[in-house]
Formats: C-alpha cells, sequence, structure tokens
C-alpha cells in the first residue's frame, strides 16, 4: 500500500505520452543494464529499509508523489516515506520559495525539520529514500543520470530559461548532485542542469554515476556534523 503525497498546485505544461521519449537508446540501454546487475543488492535492501520504516513509524513504507520531469510531462514518482503520515507540505514550499529567489546554498530542512520519522534523516542523506524510483526508470519516465523532477508547484515558479533543464528526462543522480548540490545555489544547479540536457553523453553519465557514492557520502558527512549537538565543556563555565 502506498501513500499518495501529492498536491493540488498548479499543473504542468505538458501532457503525459510515452514515457521513452527524448532517452538515447545508448542512455535506457545503460539504465536497464545496470539495474539488472544491481538487482541481486538492491532488491533486499529495499524490502529491509520498507520493514525500517513500517516498524519505526504507522503508515505505509512507500509514498507517491506527483513529479515534473522530460518536457513539462509530469508523472508519479516513487519514493520511500521519510516523513510523517499527511505532514505539512507548506514548510517546504516556503523554503523552496526563498532559496529559488535568493541566492544561497540550497540546504535541505532535514536537519531541523521535525516532521521525518525516526530513521528519516539518515535515509534522506544517504539518498536511500529515492531507491524506489529505479521503477520510474524501469518505466522510462526516469533515468539514472539526470536533472532532478520538480513538484508542480516548483515548476509554476520557473522561468522559460529555468524550464531547458526539462530537455532531459530526469534522473536519480545528475551532474548537480555531484557537484557541491547542497553548497550551490538555485540558478548554479539550473545551469549545471542545461549544460547536462545539452551536452549529455555516454562517458558523462558512467562518469557522473562512478562520483555519486563518494558525493553521497560527503554530503551525510556534512549533515552529521550540523546535526551534532553542541556539547558544552562544563569547566568553560566556571568563574
Amino acid at each position: 500500500m502506498m501513500h499518495s503525497d501529492a498536491s493540488n498546485p498548479e499543473r504542468a505544461a505538458q501532457p503525459s505520452g510515452n514515457p521513452s521519449v527524448g532517452m538515447p537508446l545508448w542512455k535506457r540501454s545503460l539504465d536497464l543494464l545496470l539495474i539488472l546487475l544491481a538487482s541481486p543488492v538492491l532488491l533486499p535492501l529495499m524490502l529491509v529499509i520498507a520493514l525500517l520504516i513500517k516498524t519505526v513509524s504507522p503508515g505505509p513504507a512507500l509514498f507517491r508523489q506527483e513529479r515534473v520531469g522530460y518536457r513539462g510531462r509530469r508523472f508519479t514518482c516513487f519514493k520511500f516515506r521519510t516523513m510523517a503520515v499527511n505532514a505539512d507540505t507548506n514548510v517546504h514550499q516556503g523554503h523552496l520559495r526563498k532559496l529559488m529567489e535568493s541566492n544561497i546554498p540550497m540546504k535541505k530542512l532535514d536537519t531541523r525539520d521535525s516532521r521525518l520519522i525516526p530513521c528519516g534523516l539518515i535515509l534522506r542523506s544517504l539518498g536511500l529514500d529515492e531507491l524506489p524510483q529505479i521503477f520510474n526508470v524501469l518505466r522510462g519516465e526516469m533515468s539514472l543520470v539526470g536533472p532532478r523532477p520538480c513538484i508542480p508547484y516548483e515548476y509554476a515558479g520557473y522561468s522559460e530559461y529555468h524550464r531547458q533543464r526539462f530537455e532531459a528526462v530526469p534522473g536519480l543522480t545528475g551532474l548537480w548532485q555531484v557537484n557541491g548540490k547542497n553548497s550551490t545555489t538555485f540558478e548554479q544547479m539550473i545551469e549545471m542542469d542545461i549544460y547536462y540536457a545539452r551536452n549529455k553523453t555516454l562517458l558523462m553519465d558512467l562518469q557522473i554515476l562512478l562520483k555519486t557514492i563518494p558525493a553521497v557520502i560527503s554530503q551525510t558527512k556534512q549533515t552529521t556534523e550540523e546535526f551534532k549537538p553542541v556539547f558544552r565543556d562544563p569547566s568553560l563555565e566556571r568563574h
């Protein structure tokens, strides 16, 4: 059973169609080959994560969310649930709007987000919450490498220039994710996504995939440091 987390924001521009349109044959072949090779590890891992979520939080392990992908096409994106059921999305919308309108790093709310379930922070930091998106890849709605699919209310705030990032099929990882991610601004993310959309090659995809795990480890360390409570030395308080 899956929990639907979709809201009712402005609808994206284009209707659904053939999900594999816009994906080069080499890219589709690479996606299917790598998922096939990794499935003996991924499937048991996903089962363990699902059981963990069910243990620590009431509600379904998975949720569905409407996302915007290639050329504005809407599709249902699968993720592991890392927040309480029926969590308020207004906080995220406000934070996202701030990131889009300012020149500050795109840090998530994770380390101070009370909506997260007990294991939610580590799942999000390691990107494990996004593993169910391999089903989106199998369906042709996503690729292993590409710009992140955005939420419709984010798409509604994009300019025509920003929407050029949708000339590539969305992915689980991408050029932005392995080049700073949380330390980059919204406009820098857009520039990297557009560059990828215009210049993607098999070699570039392989390089991004190889850089993904080191990038995730680095981002997890950063999140851990931010989450650590500050312990004060009692001796410093003595007069």
